[in-house]
């Protein structure tokens, strides 16, 4: 199964796929999450550390520098640049880099490319893309199974929210979702749900553990009382089933 989520910068997308990688990892599910960013944190919202982030981070820069060797295929580049992360998620940073050769698999190399072209057998893989839809309009037709879009309560989420649902309906792209994150009030969500129509919804409430986790570079998965956050992403995850 291949989910992408996107949203606006800004809206919670890391913390959602980090959440909902964890989720399934503890469902017994084979996950691999994907920091498709051009300034990777997916790492952090894990709970990777920020040291391992950074070493992945300059394997990256080593290879575009001719330090390190180029990696051989897909599984090679999960392996090479990529880690652990708790709840037996494999995360990999998967950016572009610079100097790109041609049919490396690890030069030059795409989110829309890997999510479009790669075989990753039985696991999840969750795509948690820049902001905005540049790299997610690149994915081909029907390559996806599942798009999550992220929108909070302002006007400039919705927009690019809604213009994402019309691409992935437009497009095929699989399973289409809402997480309307960071909802206050019911005034809030009915803003949401009034702007996206039909799709499935699932309301996450503004949550201060989610807040003093980025602010500390953890995940929110340690901090206290964040059930609130972590429940309904927990309660998606079982809907993917």
């Amino acid at each position: 199964m291949k989910i992408a989520v996107v949203g606006k910068g800004g809206v919670g997308k890391t913390s959602v796929s980090a959440a909902l990688a964890r989720s399934l990892g503890r469902m017994g599910k084979s996950v691999i999450a994907l920091d498709c960013d051009t300034n990777p944190n997916l790492g952090l919202s894990l709970g990777v550390g920020e040291d391992e982030t950074q070493r992945i981070l300059t394997m990256r820069q080593q290879v575009d520098e001719g330090e390190v060797e180029h990696a051989l295929g897909w599984d090679d580049l999960l392996d090479r640049f990529g880690t652990n992360a708790p709840d037996g998620v494999r995360l990999g940073i998967v950016n572009r880099i610079e100097n790109p050769e041609p049919s490396c698999p690890c030069c030059g190399l795409s989110p829309e490319r890997l999510l479009s072209q790669a075989k990753f057998g039985d696991s999840i893989v969750i795509g948690d893309f820049e902001a905005g839809l540049g790299s997610y309009s690149r994915v081909g037709d029907e390559k996806l199974d599942v798009t999550i879009v992220v929108i909070e309560p302002t006007p400039r989420s919705i927009d690019v929210g809604v213009r994402a649902l019309e691409h992935a309906h437009s497009h095929h792209q699989g399973r289409i979702l809402v997480v309307a994150n960071k909802v206050r009030t019911a005034k809030e969500r009915q803003m949401i749900e009034s702007a996206i129509g039909e799709a499935q919804v699932t309301v996450v409430p503004y949550s201060e553990a989610v807040v003093n986790a980025d602010r500390k570079g953890t995940s929110v998965f340690d901090e206290e009382c964040a059930d609130d956050f972590i429940l309904p992403i927990r309660e998606l995850a079982a809907s993917l089933n």
